[in-house]
């Protein structure tokens, strides 16, 4: 298998002006609402229609609240569509309410859900949304600058244009990605696409990434960790699944003389991906596993160029459709 080279330029295009924010007093709680109107001011009273309105209508670590269950994106006259673009500390949170839900412009190959463009110091938090592709996305999250993201209990599904990914996450400066309790699935078209990638944007750059009960199913590759140039990628999934996607389940991809691409994997099953379970690419390509499945895929463990496989010994690697792979070297259980 060849290394996959990310479509960069591509989701570039996904680079656009961010919407503008007015002038007068922004609310530290804003509000959406099906039946809101983005005239209003997103009060509790007043509520607004999408979430665009309710970001700009927040202040700087702010929330927006869901009253109702429906459909908050915003579907202007732009050339790629319309994203929800975030560019300050804000939560987005939908507890209990029904379905929240963003939907990818139909009208554009290639559109986004939500675009992540802020400084250093802004954190991101989005919890219970539904981020649908609709067949024709190219990203449901698209990250490309804040200190942390944090995702919890989210549905993120059907980006499909060629290259699209689930959830892109490659950004400039040194930024931290947590997801928990979510779904991303049926993501990706074309061999360098699929559910999650965590890559480096630039020299100076470095990611940390924690999965936390994450599934990630029916993509092209499941989870994708792609270190080039920058300090390196550092990842842990933890009681996870990664099954049925179409290329590996998870991929960890180094070039030699650049940062390491790392992680640990505790406690999750990779199952039913066609074609490695866990593959290492490339000096400085190193998985940890502990306590985990690694079964019914094409290949079960598989390490090229140099690339590790460390196991702790309590795993089970096994019953896989080729060969089940042996790990490169083996750690004591303390």
């Amino acid at each position: 298998m060849g290394r996959p080279i990310f479509p960069m330029a591509a989701l570039g295009a996904l680079l656009v002006v961010l919407h503008g924010t007015s002038a007068h007093a922004l609310n530290a709680k804003s509000w959406v609402a099906n039946a809101g109107n983005d005239g209003n001011d997103c009060s509790l009273a007043h509520p607004c229609a999408t979430f665009q309105r309710a970001h700009d209508q927040t202040s700087p670590g702010g929330e927006i609240g869901v009253l109702t269950p429906g459909d908050y994106g915003d579907y202007g006259v732009g050339t790629l569509g319309d994203p929800l673009q975030i560019a300050k500390s804000v939560s987005i949170t939908n507890d209990g309410t029904g379905e929240a839900s963003i939907l990818a412009d139909q009208r554009f190959e290639g559109s986004a859900g939500i675009f992540i463009n802020a400084g250093a110091g802004v954190v991101v938090n989005l919890r219970g949304l539904v981020v649908d592709g609709q067949g024709t996305g190219l990203a449901g999250i698209f990250f490309v600058q804040a200190s942390a993201l944090h995702i919890q209990n989210c549905v993120i599904r059907n980006f499909e244009a060629a290259g699209a990914w689930g959830i892109f996450f490659s950004h400039f400066g040194k930024s931290q990605l947590f997801v928990s309790d979510t779904i991303v699935f049926n993501n990706g078209n074309g061999r360098d696409s699929g559910g999650i990638l965590v890559a480096i944007g630039d020299a100076g750059s470095t990611n940390r990434a924690v999965l936390d009960r994450v599934h990630l199913e029916n993509n092209v590759h499941g989870l994708v960790i792609a270190s080039a140039t920058g300090l390196g990628q550092h990842v842990i999934v933890r009681d996870s699944v990664i099954s049925g996607n179409a290329a590996d389940g998870i991929a960890a991809l180094a070039i030699t003389g650049q940062g390491p691409a790392f992680a640990v994997v505790e406690r999750s099953s990779i199952v039913n991906n066609r074609q490695s379970g866990i593959l290492a690419d490339g000096p400085g390509a190193t998985l940890l596993l502990s306590d985990s499945t690694v079964a019914r895929n094409g290949v079960g463990i598989s390490t090229v160029n140099s690339g590790q496989l460390i196991s702790y010994g309590n795993n089970r690697i096994n019953n896989n459709i080729g060969p089940d792979g042996a790990p490169t070297s083996f750690l004591a259980l303390n």
